[in-house]
């Protein structure tokens, strides 16, 4: 009787231990891989939200991290910011660049989860371009919008995402409100 309990329970044990130390080897073999593809994809999303920048320097104000991008005389071309908001799917992250005026210069979506075919249209650029040159405010509209009223057209069918996207690049431009100023006082985020 003992023999048909523990024979099995070593069987389970032993496989248990050897696919915890495979799982645990494939880890640390793909980590350092998945960490450089990340690091990867965050340069060409930097790079893709504010194309005038040649370098980039991570920034800190308060608990608000943010990246600085310079053009190529060292001075600095616009500010870089990770937000993230509630959509239809689950959390919708951006990163959104935005030039020393203000002004959206792009906007990237690192991750989404909502409907394919409708929310996930917010990844295309004809979604995305609507936001450059907009400022503070921007406002989502179902039909038709206007560049003066700083409006974006809605995606059709998924107005949950757009409105998520929106308020992700909109809480941006508030942070990018408060960074800029003490970046413009001379504070130690001034490159």
């Amino acid at each position: 009787m003992k023999k048909n309990i523990i024979i099995p329970t070593l069987v389970l044990f032993l496989i248990c231990l050897v696919s915890t130390g495979l799982l645990a080897f494939a880890n640390d073999l793909t980590e350092p891989i998945i960490e450089k593809l990340e690091e990867q994809t965050e340069i060409e999303s930097r790079k893709a939200v504010l194309a005038d920048a040649a370098e980039f320097k991570d920034e800190k104000a308060g608990d608000v991290a943010y990246a600085v991008g310079y053009g190529k005389d060292g001075a600095p071309v616009g500010l870089i910011f990770t937000t993230t908001e509630k959509s239809y799917g689950g959390d919708v992250k951006i990163m959104t660049g935005v030039d020393m005026e203000g002004k959206v210069k792009g906007v990237e979506i690192l991750s989404i989860e909502d409907t394919a075919g409708l929310g996930m249209n917010a990844q295309k650029e004809s979604f995305r371009s609507q936001f450059i040159g907009l400022v503070k405010g921007i406002v989502v509209q179902k039909n038709s919008s206007s560049r003066e009223n700083n409006e974006i057209t809605a995606l059709t069918g998924a107005t949950i995402t757009s409105k998520a996207v929106t308020a992700a690049v909109n809480q941006a431009l508030d942070i990018y409100a408060s960074v800029s100023a003490e970046y413009a006082q001379g504070g130690a985020n001034n490159g």
